[in-house]
């Protein structure tokens, strides 16, 4: 029982220490996306997107990238662009690149992993999108687009226009700044329960799950030159591993960082964090919005182009011998997490400027991301977890 409790505050102490690592990073990616979104909005980005080529796949990366890194907000605005007139494959460019090149993404795995990931990440990003455009320009048929394009239609219910704002005049005014912190704290409430879980699971993995275990799961993790075929089997279980989780990317990265100090390939890890577009309340979602054959296609293009992407970073960077080293990867629960450093500076700033953004959006209307019934289901989960949290925290205080 004494072993138990142990290893419950070690799990505890983990994931708040996790946490603590990462809330600057949370802070600033939220902060850059919140002003982006208010200063450009999706209806400006509707009006420069047009038909699929060169120009509209540009424009969707950007607008990709400086968007939102939410899951659920990057499937609606997809399908915002989607029914009124962009052509899919920019649409899913702009979907891809809003989950994988977005800045608070990289940050996260800055903090967390090392900068051969961030590496990973973005050139990944980009292939991933090269990809998709030479998968589904060659695969897909015609008639299923414009019969999926019809079903989003009826499920928008003719959606409001969106007005757009001077954005020079927005920037000096205090109406824009509130509403910056509104988009602000509304980004802190669509990820929350994602981040509750999910760091409390890199605890209860990092603290109770023996090494042996991903040893058995990805295979020929823990060693230096993994056969291509291990790699390959890596690559493909790791989204198998995060369509499970049922948590989006940015709750995924302290997961990724312990299967990094357990030894799993760079490619399994990236096709891990890649992973956040074929989890199952993604694919219900997109299933409601385009219809199932739709849904079932687009997670089939996504699988393959992750995986893809995945190998030919791991490659590449094996090619030119940047591969990250098992060594720097040191165990989760062997870090100092609290301690005076820039980190603490850092959150105390973006707490300070958390509570401000409060103060100035006193009243802010609460919704639901998403699928209702999951994130139901996430939100008593998450309960579940701060309630796991409170608890070891208190066994560390009086063991």
């Amino acid at each position: 029982m004494s072993d138990f409790l142990q290893l419950y505050a070690e799990a505890a102490i983990t994931s708040l220490g996790l946490f603590w690592m990462a809330f600057w990073a949370f802070g600033l990616g939220y902060l850059i996306s919140s002003m982006i979104q208010v200063f450009i909005t999706r209806e400006r980005m509707k009006r420069t997107m047009g038909k699929t080529g060169p120009k509209s796949m540009a424009l969707g990366t950007f607008f990709g990238f400086i968007s939102s890194s939410c899951s659920f907000a990057a499937l609606a605005t997809t399908r915002a662009l989607f029914t009124k007139g962009a052509g899919l494959i920019p649409s899913l460019a702009f979907l891809l690149a809003s989950t994988n090149l977005v800045v608070e993404l990289g940050i996260l795995i800055a903090v967390f992993l090392s900068w051969q990931f961030v590496v990973g990440e973005y050139l990944g990003g980009l292939l991933l999108i090269l990809l998709m455009w030479a998968v589904v320009k060659f695969t897909l048929p015609k008639k299923l687009i414009e019969k999926s394009r019809e079903h989003a239609r009826e499920e928008t219910h003719g959606e409001d226009k969106e007005e757009i704002p001077d954005w020079k005049r927005l920037i000096r005014s205090k109406e824009g700044w509130r509403k910056v912190a509104g988009r602000y704290l509304m980004e802190w409430q669509m990820v929350w329960k994602d981040v509750t879980i999910g760091f409390t699971v890199a605890g209860i993995i990092a603290a109770f799950i023996p090494r042996a275990f991903f040893q058995a799961l990805f295979v020929g993790s823990g060693n230096e030159h993994p056969a291509f075929w291990q790699t390959l089997l890596q690559t493909v279980i790791g989204p198998v591993a995060a369509f499970f989780t049922f948590i989006g990317s940015m709750g995924n990265i302290p997961l990724a960082a312990v299967l990094f100090s357990n030894g799993v390939a760079f490619a399994g890890i990236m096709a891990f964090i890649f992973s956040d577009l074929v989890v199952f309340p993604v694919l219900r979602i997109q299933a409601k919005y385009y219809g199932w054959k739709m849904a079932l296609y687009i997670m089939g293009v996504f699988l393959v182009v992750l995986i893809g992407a995945a190998l030919a970073m791991h490659y590449g960077l094996a090619l030119f011998g940047l591969l990250p080293e098992e060594g720097v990867a040191k165990s989760v629960t062997e870090r100092d997490f609290f301690k005076i450093d820039y980190t603490m500076f850092l959150n105390a700033l973006f707490l300070g400027l958390s509570l401000a953004f409060f103060k100035l959006k006193k009243k802010m209307a609460m919704s639901m991301m998403g699928d209702r019934a999951t994130e139901k289901v996430l939100f008593w989960v998450a309960l579940l977890a701060l309630a796991w949290l409170a608890g070891g925290l208190l066994v560390h205080i009086f063991l």
